[in-house]
């Protein structure tokens, strides 16, 4: 169990200097910098959703492949924000926010899809637990990059 909190606590310590660094990292460690991270947030969700070591090996797998999937959908709708440009028509807008809408609705059944798979391998507070914790994380690696971002501009003033 400490150990499991010390590679959470980890994520402290990353956030501020994957920041400092301009983001995960530069270079070569932009790898290890998402690596590092990868495996505080598998400590986090395994410390908050309480996993035996019996789920774990049937829960990761799956998780893995529902972020995949998940990390895939959110990087197609980067792309289309990113493509709207003051020399599209209305007509591409449309078309392009219809397909954004699209890919956020694909994300949302991908979640239900998701949710009922988590169900057969670990219970329903379980799995309540764990979009809770990855909001959770989520917000914890912000608050960490921001403060950094904040102090950083403290600094140079």
């Amino acid at each position: 169990m400490f150990r499991l909190l010390s590679l959470a606590a980890l994520l402290l310590v990353l956030a501020p200097a994957a920041h400092a660094q301009g983001g995960l990292g530069g270079g070569g460690r932009k790898g290890q910098r998402l690596g590092q991270l990868e495996n505080a947030k598998i400590a986090f969700i395994t410390t908050r959703v309480s996993l035996t070591q019996d789920q774990a090996q049937k829960f990761w797998p799956l998780y893995n492949e529902f972020s995949d999937r998940r990390r895939e959908l959110n990087r197609s709708g980067r792309l289309l924000r990113r493509d709207i440009t003051e020399g599209m028509t209305d007509q591409q807008i449309r078309d392009n926010l219809t397909q954004s809408f699209a890919l956020r609705q694909q994300e949302l059944n991908l979640e239900k899809e998701y949710f009922d798979k988590f169900q057969k391998v670990i219970s329903l507070r379980q799995v309540a637990q764990l979009f809770q914790a990855e909001r959770d994380f989520t917000k914890e690696v912000i608050k960490r990059v921001a403060g950094t971002g904040a102090q950083s501009a403290i600094d140079t003033n």
